[in-house]
């Protein structure tokens, strides 16, 4: 068994060693591959994984084609090489240990993904913005409702997948952060097999987030409607 770790990468110059770092203290995976994107960052967060690739060498980087954060993952997905694939942002939010429980669950079960929460007994969460948290709970209850799922965190970023099913969810319509809320909706209409586990978050410590709430509402509306309509005509 093998992973493939996609971390896309926009002006995180403060964040990305050290997020390599905790990967490389904290992992369990004997086999896996570290792939930044970096997507069109204005600071030196390109000079940092360029430093960082000089000294390993099962770390991969490319710049992205066209600036998006579905760009960058598609990038991702296209030049892995492993069996399994998470998708981990660059600004120290998520847990490592969470990662070696998705990588336990999907290798040890027989699932195509394993979904995060942040919020199940026993998840934890840490210093997320008041107005996000509102915004984030009425979306996902909404999208629970139009998908009759009982899963409550369409919109975290971090989960693990098969690579081939990946690959026959595309092609992905998302450019943006809505890349995370499609493709759980496809893999949920298409009835891949999945669990759900709860997991640990926390807010970044440096650097400004690159979610933007009234940017993004639409897109995450578009993706919401357009992933709906394809599970209706799945069903005829």
């Amino acid at each position: 068994m093998s992973l493939s770790i996609i971390i896309p990468c926009f002006n995180e110059e403060d964040n990305i060693k050290q997020t390599i770092d905790s990967i490389k203290s904290k992992i369990t995976v004997q086999d896996y591959e570290i792939i930044l994107i970096n997507d069109f960052s204005t600071d030196d967060t390109e000079k940092e994984i360029i430093s960082i690739c000089k000294n390993y060498n099962f770390i991969k980087y490319y710049n992205n084609t066209k600036k998006g954060l579905g760009t960058a993952i598609d990038i991702g997905i296209k030049n892995s090489n492993k069996i399994f694939v998470v998708i981990l942002m660059a600004d120290l939010s998520d847990n490592i240990m969470d990662l070696n429980l998705y990588y336990q669950n999907i290798s040890s079960k027989k699932v195509d993904a394993v979904f995060g929460s942040r919020f199940l007994k026993n998840s934890s969460l840490e210093g997320y913005p008041l107005n996000k948290l509102f915004l984030n709970r009425f979306f996902n209850y909404v999208t629970k409702l139009f998908f009759w799922s009982d899963y409550n965190d369409f919109t975290n970023a971090f989960k693990i997948y098969r690579k081939e099913v990946l690959i026959k969810l595309k092609p992905f319509v998302s450019e943006n952060f809505n890349i995370f809320l499609e493709i759980p909706l496809k893999i949920i209409s298409r009835k891949y097999k999945y669990i759900i586990i709860p997991i640990s978050w926390k807010n970044r410590k440096f650097g400004d987030s690159k979610f933007k709430i009234v940017e993004l509402g639409s897109k995450y509306l578009f993706t919401l409607l357009y992933c709906w309509l394809e599970k209706v005509l799945i069903k005829k």
